[in-house]
């Protein structure tokens, strides 16, 4: 997702559960996944090019490691991580075909509001059609150009990051079930992961001395 939705994401599961100085530290690791240098050769950030394992064993990599700093003190460093292993949990649902073969499951109902998607649906999390977006590098990247976007998605095959991404508005009504489907996902990553602290880890993540 573009990195303004992402600041969302976080801004609507989050807010009011940390302090101001522990969301912005995360926050800024978040969004700092969408730089140059995270884009290219980084799958796993963001679930592209089918590398699900990938992915998510980063994420329990940074799981893991924030754990680990909280259990040395490290707010720090645990905060950061946690933006990190979020970054790329939000980007699943944009980068991937889960929200399509969700929506698919109404054909020919009423399909439900997107505040109604479920995010960690088991079926389609190990479905076999479930694909994420190939990045065709260089064409690619005149996808994120105005003014060469027309010409990309002519040249670009329908499995690439180009067709298949719901980062914004702009790519229809699915990006509303992305969102949604990133803002619950984020609370359970959330819940997740703190609900295995103890009381001084806790107090170390939540920042409550600064709040």
């Amino acid at each position: 997702m573009l990195t303004q939705y992402h600041i969302e994401i976080m801004l609507a599961s989050l807010g009011g559960r940390l302090s101001p100085r522990a969301m912005s530290v995360i926050v800024q690791a978040n969004i700092n996944q969408d730089r140059l240098a995270g884009q290219i050769g980084h799958d796993e950030f963001h679930f592209d090019n089918n590398a699900f394992d990938k992915s998510y064993a980063y994420i329990g990599e940074q799981r893991a490691l924030a754990v680990s700093s909280l259990k040395s003190g490290d707010a720090d460093s645990a905060w950061k991580a946690f933006g990190r292993f979020l970054h790329a949990a939000q980007d699943f649902y944009a980068h991937s075909n889960y929200i399509t073969l969700w929506v698919n499951r109404f054909e020919g109902k009423s399909l439900p509001p997107p505040p109604e998607v479920d995010p960690m649906d088991p079926d389609l999390i190990h479905s076999p059609d479930l694909r994420s977006g190939k990045v065709y590098y260089p064409f690619e990247l005149l996808y994120f150009f105005p003014r060469t976007r027309a010409l990309s998605l002519r040249i670009l095959p329908r499995d690439s990051h180009a067709w298949m991404n719901l980062d914004s508005p702009e790519q229809g009504f699915k990006f509303d079930y992305a969102m949604h489907a990133a803002i619950k996902r984020t609370v359970i990553e959330f819940e997740k992961m703190t609900g295995g602290f103890s009381e001084e880890m806790c107090r170390l993540f939540l920042d409550n001395k600064n709040r």
